[in-house]
């Protein structure tokens, strides 16, 4: 399983949740607590919004842990949102473009689990991508695939949505969970969705038990974790299965039935 966190709030530097805390996603890397494997060395990667409506992205196949370029940009990058994820292969390669975040025009995904019979799905789970979207394939990843498929539900690549990004998820789960369905398959889908504004995180699960996540809260910031950053149990939330948060702007944190 891989491990992942999304903040949105005040301009902060990257490295208050990346490397700093006790438990950081780069001590996670190394020893995850809530995770069927504790290593999480297959790569990593940093999306993050600035002056540009497109995120930037940093991605790296070597473990958080040996990249010595992780922890200067950590604590020179500053940003009100962005999303970094420690990954654990679930059967695909190891490369650069199969890391965490995706980025399509102002959207960026991460995602932690896995569509069970990959090899066997893969066909049919491409399939939900639009031709316009397919370019957009890089790697080999369900994760990749999922994300691409989400944005053909309804969302734009271009500044500004056309339908609710909770909406156009549910619709790409409820084709996931026929496919998968069919074929006797698990499916796990803990995952992050973000455009420059909100953050939209998902805790959905068929035929298996979903992964974790967590969130806390503090004025008009938020932070989701795929596990507690620190040892403070008190100050984190657990987000229940089958539900999706919803941190738009200037809102109250919101805890929805998924896929509704």
């Amino acid at each position: 399983m891989c491990r992942w966190i999304a903040y949105r709030g005040e301009t902060i530097a990257l490295e208050y949740y990346v490397t700093r805390p006790s438990h950081s996603l780069v001590a996670q890397s190394m020893h995850a607590l809530e995770a069927t494997a504790a290593l999480n060395g297959d790569g990593f990667g940093l999306g993050w919004y600035g002056d540009h409506p497109e995120p930037g992205l940093y991605r790296e196949l070597r473990p958080a842990w040996s990249d010595e370029n992780l922890r200067h940009l950590c604590r020179h990058l500053r940003s009100h949102l962005f999303f970094a994820h420690v990954r654990a292969a679930t059967g695909t390669s190891v490369t650069r473009t199969n890391c965490h975040p995706f980025a399509c025009g102002p959207w960026l995904f991460m995602h932690n689990g896995a569509v069970g019979n990959w090899n066997r799905l893969r066909r049919s789970v491409e399939a939900l991508i639009p031709d316009d979207l397919y370019e957009w394939r890089a790697g080999t990843t369900d994760s990749e695939a999922l994300f691409l498929a989400i944005v053909g539900a309804g969302l734009t690549c271009g500044p500004g949505g056309t339908t609710d990004p909770v909406a156009a998820t549910a619709a790409v789960m409820a084709s996931l969970t026929e496919l998968v369905d069919g074929a006797g398959a698990p499916f796990r889908f803990t995952a992050a969705l973000a455009d420059g504004r909100d953050i939209y995180a998902f805790r959905y699960a068929v035929n298996d038990k979903a992964n974790t996540l967590y969130y806390r809260t503090s004025g008009g910031s938020v932070l989701i974790v795929s596990e507690p950053l620190d040892q403070d149990r008190e100050t984190w939330t657990a987000v229940p299965e089958g539900t999706a948060l919803v941190a738009r702007a200037g809102q109250p944190l919101q805890v929805l039935p998924f896929p509704g």
